[in-house]
């Protein structure tokens, strides 16, 4: 089975640990689109549909901070909910063992793909 993928950034658009990048993907079973964003973490590019697991509010408040002052989560400006950026669980706040949702991605030849 041939799966559908779209080119979405380059990865020179996104440094390590920086600012994350917001796109816009089109949910399977429903007829809307929703945002999602990207980071890259320790080298490697992570995407998530931009809903915090608590209320599904976007996490950031100023576009494409999504890092905590550490730099070594992700975090709900709202409420201050903290996910790991590899793997998108909560480890702490109001969403403390629920987790965003990942969308797939590939990385190669330069540039980040979406995966359908």
């Amino acid at each position: 089975m041939v799966r559908d993928e779209r080119l979405i950034f380059l990865s020179s658009e996104i440094s390590d640990d920086g600012k994350g990048v917001r796109f816009i993907v089109e949910l399977p079973n429903e007829s809307r689109s929703a945002p999602a964003f990207m980071v890259r973490h320790q080298g490697k590019i992570y995407a998530y549909l931009n809903r915090c697991a608590h209320i599904g509010v976007e996490l950031d408040w100023i576009e494409g901070e999504f890092f905590d002052d550490s730099g070594l989560y992700l975090i709900c400006s709202t409420h201050g909910a903290t996910y790991e950026p590899h793997t998108g669980f909560c480890v702490g706040g109001p969403c403390k063992g629920k987790s965003l949702q990942r969308l797939e991605i590939e990385e190669r030849d330069g540039n980040i793909f979406l995966k359908d």
